[in-house]
């Protein structure tokens, strides 16, 4: 019979040459590929029981099992072979189940990604707030892995990150790394948050924020004079800079908006869109930080946002439609698709008509 140990590395083998993004274990399923975006059965394998499922995460969680048992779900690293896997452990009906992420160990550079090469300009920057957003699995770290990296190869400067848990680990070339795991390096983000700022940074990663306490001291941190990135789970640029000032209790809210249009130099807003063959291509929506934009932020006046960006193409901003409609005209992926992952498919369609 085949051991829990060797079951898994099994899987994680098959997840990783079937170029899967992510592999899913759950009672009463096959073990599940998330490969271009879709879910599969891997072939082959058996609906996992409840004594299997025990085997396998108690095979990952290793000497965190009592501390899962207590907390009932759980955010890890898991190595294997040359690559890093982003584990969630959870129990679902009385079950445990996990989620594993793969996160490769070669960071990919802007160019790799397809991305746009504009974004390189990031790496000339010595202060602001750097947001990259959009719904989960759609290639955030991978796109701020980028951007670090772009900085670890130019600079000399001390980044420091701040993770829950560490994905892609960087190998320092120009610059020093200093990577912090939460419960592994620091007891929780308030802490490790406040800390950093005696830890001579230049260049500070956080790795979501998830709460106003996050938000608030990744503000402070780039208001100080520092570079700071940081992810979101938004749509839009303007939808990005709304969750910022909302989260914060109404009396604060005035004082927030100046604070964030005068540290804000980017948003980033991505979705990874299935080209129908055997990948994906990033859709970016760019806003960058102009007298019109800070305006737009002190006041309030978000839905402003989407226009600054349209009419600003010539100084690097790119609406998401702008970026989904060029795919579409180099053949990359079909109209209908693009019209799935469009917020606004009126204008992506005003974008698609032939000139006359």
């Amino acid at each position: 019979m085949e051991g829990n140990n060797q079951k898994l590395n099994r899987l994680l083998e098959l997840a990783i040459n079937n170029h899967a993004s992510d592999l899913h274990l759950l009672v009463g399923y096959q073990p599940i590929l998330r490969v271009n975006g879709e879910l599969f059965p891997i072939s082959g394998e058996e609906v996992l029981s409840g004594p299997e499922i025990d085997g396998l995460i108690s095979t990952l969680l290793g000497e965190r099992k009592k501390r899962f048992l207590e907390e009932k779900e759980l955010d890890f690293s898991y190595s294997f072979k040359n690559w890093e896997f982003r584990v969630n452990v959870y129990f679902q009906q009385g079950f445990p189940a996990a989620s594993l992420r793969l996160i490769p160990s070669k960071i990919n550079s802007l160019a790799e990604l397809n991305l746009p090469s504009s974004l390189a300009k990031v790496a000339e920057w010595r202060q602001g707030f750097v947001l990259v957003t959009g719904p989960t699995g759609h290639g955030k770290s991978t796109t701020v892995a980028a951007l670090l990296e772009e900085i670890n190869r130019k600079r000399r400067v001390h980044i420091i990150t701040i993770e829950d848990p560490i994905e892609y680990r960087l190998k320092p070339e120009k610059a020093i790394i200093s990577q912090r795991e939460i419960q592994v390096d620091t007891r929780g983000w308030r802490r490790a948050l406040r800390s950093s700022l005696r830890e001579d940074p230049d260049v500070v990663f956080v790795g979501e924020m998830r709460d106003l306490e996050t938000i608030r001291a990744a503000l402070t941190i780039a208001e100080t004079g520092h570079l700071v990135f940081s992810t979101l789970h938004t749509n839009s640029a303007a939808e990005t800079v709304d969750r910022i000032v909302d989260v914060f209790p109404p009396v604060a809210r005035e004082q927030v908006k100046i604070q964030l249009a005068n540290v804000l130099r980017m948003v980033i807003s991505q979705r990874l869109v299935p080209t129908g063959r055997t990948g994906r291509v990033p859709a970016v929506e760019i806003l960058l930080s102009t007298p019109a934009v800070r305006t737009a932020i002190r006041e309030g006046k978000t839905h402003m946002i989407d226009n600054i960006i349209q009419t600003s193409r010539e100084v690097g901003m790119c609406l998401l439609e702008h970026s989904l409609a060029g795919w579409v005209k180099q053949g990359r992926i079909s109209l209908e698709t693009a019209k799935a992952f469009s917020l606004r498919p009126n204008e992506l369609l005003r974008m698609l008509r032939p000139e006359k």
